[in-house]
């Protein structure tokens, strides 16, 4: 048996009710929900939250709804305590195997990519398989800015061919899936990577990350029309 895990706290400042905020007609949230029901994968679907207005949308597109402490809804609260916090309270009689943390923020999630996070994991001897994706650009030739001008991190890549420059990928951010029997807390290394493609993966931090998340879906749908 597999348990869903979405967390939704209420105080998004960079975007006020990020989680609810409409997005293409819905909720923001309402998209993990029906994703996690529509894959079939689960016996249970909650929402972590402290928000009474996130609960009510929880519930309304068939979520349950687990209230976190105080002390998991601060800014600093990092979102794998929260998921540690509701497999401790909702699989006190250990009938869960799995356990899924979908983030409330992925309305670009293809659920095949949650299917065969599950699957590879069942397969292996790790503890998590997790969401990547790879960097649009080189970060071999990422620099920073030291007083106005700019300084390479890796000048010996400066004049290195991009097809020769090895691929990096990073987080996701859209699932992470745990075997319930390790004790491991998660780490990337030494776990599976589910690799995304680039345009199926957006962050949400911002507004404007919003509205590229909202154009790409768009686009999807009309793609999937024809």
């Amino acid at each position: 048996m597999n348990l869903c895990v979405i967390p939704a706290r209420g105080g998004s400042k960079r975007i006020p009710k990020k989680n609810i905020k409409l997005f293409c007609g819905k909720p923001l949230i309402a998209y993990s929900i029906e994703n996690a029901k529509k894959s079939e994968l689960f016996e249970k679907i909650a929402v972590s939250t402290d928000n009474e207005e996130i609960a009510k949308v929880a519930k309304n597109y068939g979520a349950e709804v687990l209230y976190r402490p105080k002390e998991l809804a601060d800014d600093f609260s990092t979102s794998m305590e929260v998921f540690e916090h509701a497999i401790n309270e909702l699989n006190k009689d250990k009938k869960y195997k799995f356990a899924c943390m979908i983030y409330a923020t992925a309305p670009l999630l293809d659920i095949k990519y949650l299917k065969i996070g599950l699957d590879r994991l069942k397969n292996s001897d790790c503890c998590f398989s997790f969401s990547a994706t790879t960097y649009d650009f080189p970060i071999w030739r990422g620099f920073e800015i030291e007083k106005q001008k700019a300084k390479m991190l890796w000048p010996e890549f400066l004049n290195t061919r991009s097809q020769d420059l090895k691929e990096v990928y990073h987080d996701a951010a859209q699932f992470y899936w745990k075997k319930l029997n390790c004790q491991e807390k998660f780490t990337f290394d030494g776990n599976i990577p589910i690799i995304i493609p680039k345009y199926l993966v957006q962050d949400i931090d911002t507004m404007e990350d919003f509205i590229k998340a909202e154009l790409i879906y768009k686009a999807l749908c009309e793609i999937n029309k024809s």
